[in-house]
């Protein structure tokens, strides 16, 4: 993971104005990293006069195009704001992301608080060698289960 981090910022309606502040409030680190944001999250961020790389919103695929790039090794962390006390359409969706995350060892803040602690770390603004899993051995054994 270079210095310059890929930071996917995601909110769900209720938590945006929560994202919205605390983007606010660090504009100046954000500012030095590739953002990337879901939807109307993405619109709100520009606003702020940051660049970001706008995806799908979170129900038409933007949670899912967010997991597809952590699982690619274009993500190095997520923060997401999500809302547990409301059902969503899409929760299957929000569901994959955040296993896909911890699946790829992806740092992923769910809350104000845990997004303060990783924006804050000494390792925000330096080179990190996060620890990849390997899945040769599933993947070897998928291959077997279907060829078998």
């Amino acid at each position: 993971m270079s210095a310059r981090k890929h930071i996917a910022l995601v909110a769900h309606d209720n938590k945006k104005q929560d994202l919205l502040e605390w983007t606010q409030y660090n504009l100046e680190s954000l500012a030095d990293h590739l953002l990337y944001a879901t939807g109307t999250t993405g619109s709100m961020i520009q606003e702020l006069g940051l660049e970001v790389v706008k995806l799908e919103s979170g129900p038409l695929g933007g949670d899912q195009q967010i997991g597809a790039k952590i699982s690619q090794g274009e993500i190095d962390f997520v923060i997401f704001f999500w809302d547990p006390l409301e059902s969503l359409s899409h929760d299957p969706d929000i569901k994959a992301l955040l296993r896909v995350a911890v699946v790829w060892n992806v740092p992923i803040a769910c809350d104000r608080a845990s997004a303060d602690f990783m924006i804050s770390s000494p390792l925000m603004n330096s080179e990190y060698a996060r620890i990849v899993p390997d899945y040769a051995g599933y993947r070897n054994r998928l291959k077997e289960t279907v060829q078998g």
